[in-house]
């Protein structure tokens, strides 16, 4: 499972010109799942991202979550992120989790990110075209990635 954070001020998302889901300053996330991922490494994962210090305290460092400064979130599922170039210039995504498997793991995922930040979530819809209209602060953006293997 791949999740990449970005520290953003807001996000939108719209499928077909029409809004879907909105937060103001946090995170946007990224998932995506590959075919042997399951619910510990979901579990593994949020937690990570959700205990991740990307936001300055008052000396300035990056010493506080998400939580610690209220912020929203917004997730999204993408498969691109398990996208293979190293062969073609047309890439390959042989090793993003098919729908039977991705869905039920990031509907999960979502649960375990409403658990952890006690609060509803902004979210994509699973398989649709989408577009994000968002602002990154920084640009902060970190990979979070656990398998089976690591």
């Amino acid at each position: 499972m791949k999740a990449v954070i970005q520290r953003i001020n807001y996000a939108k998302l719209t499928v077909e010109d029409k809004l879907i889901s909105q937060c103001g300053a946090g995170f946007l996330v990224l998932l995506g799942f590959t075919h042997n991922d399951d619910k510990k490494i979901v579990d593994y994962v949020v937690d990570r991202v959700c205990g991740m210090r990307l936001f300055r305290d008052e000396n300035g460092k990056t010493n506080k979550t998400l939580k610690d400064i209220d912020g929203q979130i917004m997730v999204v599922s993408n498969f691109t992120l398990y996208a293979n170039t190293a062969t073609n210039r047309r890439p390959d995504f042989s090793k993003a989790a098919h729908k039977e498997v991705a869905l039920p793991l990031y509907e999960y995922a979502l649960s375990v990110f409403r658990e952890k930040m006690g609060t509803d979530i902004a979210t994509g819809v699973f398989g649709e075209h989408m577009h994000i209209e968002m602002s990154s602060d920084g640009p902060v953006m970190i990979i979070v990635e656990k398998n089976n293997e690591n």
